[in-house]
């Protein structure tokens, strides 16, 4: 699945032209490295998203198309 796509229905973004746009930006990492929108999220992946002065990291658990909003948080988990 795609980064932007994932950031959305994990809900770790609201929407998917705002994922794009911050990995455009260069706020989105993937494993140390600045990821573009179209990269493929595998488990596993450790995601960091830069909000302003807050930094947010996130270690991916699963990958699936569609979350309700009660499931999304089982898809990732916040890493200190």
């Amino acid at each position: 699945m795609r980064l932007d796509k994932y950031l959305k229905v994990s809900r770790l973004i609201k929407r998917r032209t705002v994922a794009n746009e911050a990995c455009d930006g260069e706020r989105v990492s993937v494993n140390g490295k600045t990821a573009r929108a179209s990269y493929e999220v595998k488990l596993g992946d450790i995601i960091e998203i830069r909000f302003g002065q807050k930094t947010l990291k996130v270690e991916v658990l699963a990958v699936t198309e569609t979350a309700q909003k009660a499931d999304a948080p089982a898809m990732y988990r916040e890493i200190p």
